[in-house]
């Protein structure tokens, strides 16, 4: 039976991605399962592994891109005794989640509790883990504690203030204008990144320093975060939004890891979500398993910015290239019954 993929043949810009049918479903090996993919994100990492300068991933195209997904199992590999057809189940794929079939390992997926929606439970995956083990794993920050969050308005940066306001600190964002209420109205004090000079207005807001930072911008701008932090704050870099190359993303990872060595700084630390989750996919499941019990209790709500199809995954990465995405963008792949909105 054939199936629906979105293929990247050549590295480029969104036009890249073409939707593609594969003539033969793919069939489970040993420790794996197969995935009827019923939703899956258009994420910013997505956008670095099409341009080929997302260090993580090695591979060349042909690939078909994809970071994480959430679908039902609908076969079993041998030696996979704790899944079972029908079971639904979220990971993080890296890559081939934008596809109607996919094959994962059984053990490094998390089995979807039921009453969550699929969608906002997808937004856990990838962004809140992220956010989350960055917060707790990293910086290690304890209610009352001041943290400044970079690109507060972004799918990251939204989901630490969601779980800034959750874990009770006290939280300073950059974002555009446009954002500042939604920001205010859970207890994140808004700095225009265009207009405002974040150093300075850090300055008078929390003259000792704050305790972490969030920063995604790379270059310059990390070097500028570290002036914000207190003499025990932890700066954490989990990406580098201008670099124009892979280059220029290696570069800012080993400057960080350079500054961490220098003790008269405060701590750094660089993260990257593929990497943790490759050595350290029981945490991942932790972390994922407590995320879909914070939700089931409403203490998070996913900000969703754009419902898309599949077929429609070179749109969504013009959108969050663009910075017009406001939340999460999702890719439905098999979800019935969820209106496409914009």
């Amino acid at each position: 039976m054939p199936y629906k993929t979105v293929a990247l043949n050549e590295f480029g810009g969104p036009n890249v991605l073409v939707v593609e049918n594969i003539s033969e479903i793919p069939e489970p090996g040993p420790g794996k399962v197969r995935i009827k993919v019923l939703a899956c994100s258009a994420a910013y990492t997505d956008t670095l592994i099409r341009r080929g300068i997302y260090p993580d991933v090695k591979q060349k195209p042909p690939i078909t891109l994809g970071y994480d997904m959430i679908g039902i199992v609908d076969r079993v590999g041998d030696g996979v005794s704790d899944l079972a057809e029908g079971d639904k189940v979220a990971g993080l794929s890296i890559l081939g989640s934008y596809s109607e079939y996919m094959i994962l390992a059984a053990n490094k997926l998390v089995r979807v509790p039921g009453g969550l929606d699929d969608v906002e439970a997808l937004s856990l995956i990838l962004s809140y883990v992220t956010a989350f083990q960055m917060l707790t794993r990293l910086a290690n920050v304890q209610p009352g504690d001041s943290v400044l969050i970079h690109g507060a308005g972004g799918a990251v940066g939204n989901a630490l203030v969601q779980l800034g306001a959750a874990m009770r600190l006290k939280m300073y964002g950059t974002a555009s204008i446009s954002q500042h209420d939604n920001l205010r109205e859970l207890g994140c004090e808004p700095i225009d990144y265009k207009k405002d000079d974040f150093v300075h207005k850090m300055r008078s807001y929390a003259p000792q320093g704050v305790n972490a930072v969030l920063d995604a911008v790379g270059g310059d701008h990390f070097k500028r975060s570290l002036r914000v932090l207190a003499n025990h704050g932890t700066l954490v870099a989990y990406g580098s939004y201008n670099a124009a190359s892979s280059a220029g993303l290696i570069k800012d990872f080993l400057l960080v890891r350079l500054w961490d060595l220098l003790p008269w700084l405060p701590s750094t630390a660089f993260y990257s979500i593929g990497a943790w989750h490759s050595k350290h996919h029981d945490w991942f499941r932790e972390d994922l398993s407590t995320l879909f019990q914070w939700l089931y209790e409403g203490k998070i709500r996913p900000a969703i910015s754009h419902k898309m199809t599949l077929e429609e995954a070179s749109k969504a990465h013009e959108l969050l290239e663009s910075g017009q995405a406001k939340g999460k963008i999702v890719l439905l792949v098999g979800l019935s019954g969820i209106e496409k909105q914009h």
